[in-house]
């Protein structure tokens, strides 16, 4: 069984201590594939380095995190630049708009969004989207670049039936993860009315752990809680939905 974990930020600080005994552990569960998003340039040697580490099973993203888009953005958005002339990167992402955190930046926020998905059509790419609090300007943005050449994840999908409707109507899959688990999740109320070709599994570790680790660490590992729970929602087995949800990575990533 070949489990896809779309999205683990496996060269965090918080797995500084344990890096490789946790990326075995999630190995030795059938978790063997890794897409790793990017969050600025202070983290594209760590992702390098993961790269190094384990050829086989990490593949990476080139991009600039919304809640990082800072008066430097322009010199980030550089970098992205550089690093997509010179080597492959299977994803531009995690890009997106957060306004969880800070609505002051909503219009370099935009700026950049918009920049690295037209990144992401010149270098045929999927885009990885980040949404917190901002469904509206994402779909804002999406509209005006959406086309044959605009596809990718919706990362921790959390809206609700209609909005999981407008994502999928701009190419997008829905990354589900531990939130599924969750009691006030609410998106296991609707999620068996999306078909199962739309969704693809991540963890975000080293966050929103799948119940019953919520509250701690989460590691890529900890998606066999998020397949068990997608099995019940589906009324299919883990080894289906694992199968299913592989195969639609590799419709985005190729590969």
């Amino acid at each position: 069984m070949i489990i896809t974990d779309t999205h683990t930020h496996l060269y965090s600080e918080a797995f500084n201590e344990d890096r490789h005994n946790m990326i075995n552990r999630a190995i030795d569960t059938g978790v063997t594939r890794f897409f790793i998003p990017a969050i600025d340039s202070t983290y594209t040697a760590s992702m390098f380095q993961l790269e190094k580490d384990f050829p086989e099973h990490i593949f990476l993203m080139m991009g600039l995190h919304p809640t990082h888009v800072k008066d430097n953005y322009l010199e980030e958005l550089t970098h992205v630049e550089d690093m997509l002339s010179k080597r492959q990167f299977y994803a531009i992402g995690e890009i997106g708009i957060d306004l969880y955190w800070d609505q002051s930046t909503l219009e370099i926020q935009q700026k950049a969004f918009k920049h690295q998905i037209q990144l992401a059509k010149k270098y045929k790419l999927p885009i990885v989207i980040h949404c917190r609090a901002a469904f509206d300007e994402i779909f804002e943005v999406l509209e005006t670049e959406k086309g044959d050449d605009l596809f990718g994840i919706f990362h921790c999908f959390t809206g609700t039936l209609e909005q999981a409707h407008q994502a999928l109507s701009y190419n997008m899959k829905l990354g589900i993860g531990g939130v599924v688990t969750f009691k006030n999740g609410k998106i296991d109320q609707f999620l068996n009315q999306i078909d199962l070709e739309h969704i693809v599994l991540e963890t975000d570790a080293p966050y929103l752990s799948p119940i019953p680790y919520r509250g701690k660490r989460n590691e890529s590992a900890y998606i066999i809680n998020v397949l068990e729970k997608l099995s019940d929602i589906y009324s299919k087995s883990v080894e289906d939905i694992a199968k299913i949800t592989t195969r639609n990575s590799k419709d985005i990533f190729k590969i």
